[in-house]
């Protein structure tokens, strides 16, 4: 099986797919880092660094799977309102629209955030693909259900061109501690104590104290347990673009490292990711769980 990466970014859904034994053909992002970085890892893809909305679909190579990963911040709410001026990023989703027009893939996997639903024109983009001959079965998968050391509920529609929509068949795995991916031997640490330390973070480390002993994780904002901190005996909450998980050990504290973060989005421990702490983050917290998609196109296979 032969397949497709839009919106590429760091390489989760071509990872995914490579565990399921699909070959990834044809892979596409406009961030020149991202595409670098998705180079280095699947170097017999075919890369190209463009706008998918401006792309000539004719050019991409044949393909019998199309993987997609439109822009999700638009879809995100704020106040209970979609938000307006990200209408140049979650229009990124038409562009799965001409190119399952103009290849007609027997399936295709798009993944996004679970309020990609309550997009308005949501009803209009499963319309558009339902009348290029596809069934849609929606679902929200967390990571955590698929052997990943992280809580991460995504929505993955998987089209198929049937006269009803596939049924899925997915074993839930053991749920995976954060204390299998981090690592108290590495990283920057830094006292817990000390003149800049906000008087909210040592409040929500001493509750972390207080329910789970010395050494848990905490993260920087957010409700939940932005308030009590959180096991290392559960899978961490959403590894997120920008630096969220603190770990706590005694009377010092980090950021969860670069390999931290990787391990517990579910990629190899080889995989390559820039050199900068930014730029990685970023790339992760935007990346497809390589496992989930692997255990979505295995379903799928297995169903077709």
């Amino acid at each position: 099986m032969k397949a497709i990466d839009l919106f590429a970014g760091a390489g989760g859904f071509s990872t995914g797919a490579a565990m399921a034994g699909v070959q990834v053909v044809w892979a596409a992002n406009h961030w020149p880092a991202a595409v670098q970085v998705h180079a280095n890892n699947h170097p017999d893809t075919l890369h190209v660094c463009q706008d998918l909305q401006q792309a000539d679909w004719t050019q991409v190579p044949s393909h019998d799977l199309l993987l997609a990963s439109p822009a999700c911040q638009g879809h995100s709410l704020a106040r209970g309102k979609e938000r307006a001026h990200h209408d140049a990023q979650r229009a990124t989703a038409w562009a799965v629209v001409s190119a399952a027009e103009c290849h007609q893939p027997a399936a295709f996997v798009v993944e996004n955030v679970p309020e990609f639903a309550r997009w308005t024109l949501y009803p209009a983009w499963c319309a558009a693909m339902n009348a290029l001959g596809y069934a849609l079965a929606p679902m929200v998968l967390d990571a955590a259900d698929h052997g990943v050391a992280q809580h991460r509920r995504r929505l993955f529609i998987v089209g198929t061109r049937s006269k009803h929509p596939i049924e899925l068949r997915m074993q839930q795995h053991t749920h995976v501690p954060a204390a299998s991916v981090i690592d108290f031997a590495t990283g920057r640490w830094t006292p817990v104590h000390h003149a800049r330390r906000s008087r909210a973070t040592l409040h929500r480390i001493e509750n972390g104290r207080r329910r789970f002993g010395h050494r848990f994780v905490a993260p920087y904002y957010g409700s939940g347990s932005g308030e009590t901190g959180r096991s290392l005996d559960r899978p961490l909450g959403t590894v997120t673009t920008r630096d969220r998980w603190a770990v706590i050990d005694g009377e010092r504290m980090r950021m969860l490292t670069t390999g931290e973060a990787r391990a517990a989005m579910g990629f190899p421990d080889t995989y390559q990711l820039p050199a900068r702490h930014k730029d990685a983050m970023h790339m992760l917290g935007n990346a497809v769980v390589p496992p989930v998609a692997r255990d979505v196109i295995n379903a799928l296979r297995a169903a077709a």
